[in-house]
């Protein structure tokens, strides 16, 4: 009883280091900007995003049905998203790039229940901060809730298999799930918005050097931080990974 009010405690405390240290006064990241796409590619991308969210919504039933004591890691994995993709770092042309955060959700829950959470997540920062939109919601779901986490479980997935340590592991899978949401959020822009010379891959081009710049090195800081959460949380939660099967026999 005492080691599971421990976890808990520990746990509460990750989420409040992190508001408190990361969260920004104002935020203008990169999510696409209410009323910036065209409203054909509004509702395509959110045609698109919908079929991930109801599969994603029966994952988290499942996995919360089957373990109730994982309903705080799952608030956790929301909370890191939450607040690293609220960060605002100005790019050279007066855009703005952030880390994503999914990337730590996707290792434990899937790529299917991280979905759902970014979801979440992009929803009450388009309503509370005025970053992001309603009309690029599905936009915004795609590239950062559902293709950021598939590359990040992927990379995890494949890097075990690969024999690499878990550290290493944890920091690829976060550091390219990051940067795999904005290669899909430059090209959403592109087709969206196809230069007239070049057309779709010359606009692509531009928008990707736009947040190349700012993107790399805050998907390095993010898989460096996703690596810190992690350990702390096989250090003190080592149990609830090993019901979400996150660590392998030899990490075990």
């Amino acid at each position: 009883m005492k080691t599971i009010k421990m976890k808990k405690k520990n746990l509460i405390i990750i989420y409040f280091a992190l508001l408190f240290l990361f969260i920004p006064k104002q935020a203008f990241a990169m999510h696409i900007m209410e009323g910036f796409l065209p409203i054909e590619w509004a509702l395509f991308w959110w045609g698109v995003a919908l079929p991930s969210l109801i599969i994603g919504l029966r994952s988290i039933k499942k996995k919360v049905k089957d373990h109730p004591e994982l309903k705080m890691m799952l608030g956790l994995s929301g909370a890191f998203a939450f607040v690293l993709s609220a960060l605002k770092i100005p790019s050279v042309t007066g855009s703005c790039s952030h880390p994503t955060g999914v990337g730590l959700g996707a290792i434990l829950f899937g790529p299917t229940a991280m979905s759902v959470v970014g979801f979440c997540v992009l929803l009450f920062q388009a309503l509370l901060l005025a970053h992001g939109g309603i009309t690029t919601l599905g936009a915004n779901t795609f590239s950062m809730a559902i293709v950021g986490p598939i590359i990040s479980y992927l990379i995890y997935k494949g890097a075990n298999k690969a024999g690499l340590s878990f550290s290493v592991a944890i920091f690829l899978a976060a550091t390219l799930g990051d940067l795999s949401t904005y290669v899909v959020t430059s090209f959403q822009l592109a087709l969206a918005f196809p230069s007239e010379v070049g057309g779709i891959m010359a606009s692509f081009a531009k928008f990707a050097s736009i947040f190349a710049v700012t993107q790399i090195p805050l998907a390095i800081s993010e898989g460096l931080l996703t690596v810190i959460i992690m350990n702390v949380l096989t250090k003190y939660n080592l149990q609830a990974l090993k019901m979400l099967r996150v660590l392998s026999k030899e990490g075990r």
